[in-house]
């Protein structure tokens, strides 16, 4: 592990690069682990406190295509060319490199390799591509303005980061966290619902 170049030290690379900042410039840097890092970046944006631009919606719509795409058994990322090519935008940029890139370092220093043989198990990448359709799906139905959203995709970025660090612990504590998602999504989200009915 130490002798690779470290997960946060590639993102910050490409953050910091002249280079488009696309989704499509990011699957090509990570290669077979694209769909990892894509969830990680698209979830990232409702996971961090991040001036998202309305755009949060269409990054979850985009990770839960790719989540099918795991169910499916695909290996290589497909994407539309309109989402491949479009740029993450400097205020995003910025934020990631203050916030998602600095986190990634704090749980690195933590973290080892734990079965991640188990990991790599084409039945896990279909295990996986259905938790992540599972949280995605939550972070997109939570009423807008209550950062109900943040807990599932926190739980897909924590699950995406134990797969690409290679450690199951990790992938563990993600999935506890987007269970808990779920939870707070079901119940805070019916009763805003409900109180916002009883004022009409």
């Amino acid at each position: 592990m130490e002798a690779q170049v470290k997960l946060s030290d590639r993102l910050d690379a490409w953050l910091r690069g002249d280079g488009p900042k696309t989704l499509d410039s990011l699957i090509a840097l990570f290669g077979e682990k694209g769909f990892a890092i894509l969830f990680v970046i698209l979830l990232a944006v409702a996971a961090l406190p991040l001036p998202t631009g309305g755009v949060t919606h269409v990054f979850e719509v985009i990770a839960m295509l790719l989540a099918l795409e795991l169910i499916a058994g695909r290996r290589q990322v497909w994407l539309p060319r309109r989402w491949r090519e479009r740029d993450l935008g400097p205020a995003a940029q910025q934020r990631f490199r203050e916030l998602l890139v600095k986190r990634i370092r704090w749980l690195e220093s933590r973290s080892r390799p734990r079965l991640g043989a188990l990991l790599s198990h084409r039945l896990s990448g279909v295990v996986y591509g259905l938790v992540v359709l599972g949280l995605s799906l939550t972070a997109f139905v939570a009423p807008p303005f209550t950062g109900l959203d943040t807990l599932p995709a926190m739980g897909v970025v924590v699950i995406s980061l134990g797969i690409l660090l290679e450690d199951s612990l990790i992938v563990l504590a993600g999935t506890l966290i987007g269970a808990l998602g779920v939870f707070v999504v079901i119940g805070l989200g019916r009763l805003i619902v409900e109180a916002i009915g009883a004022l009409f």
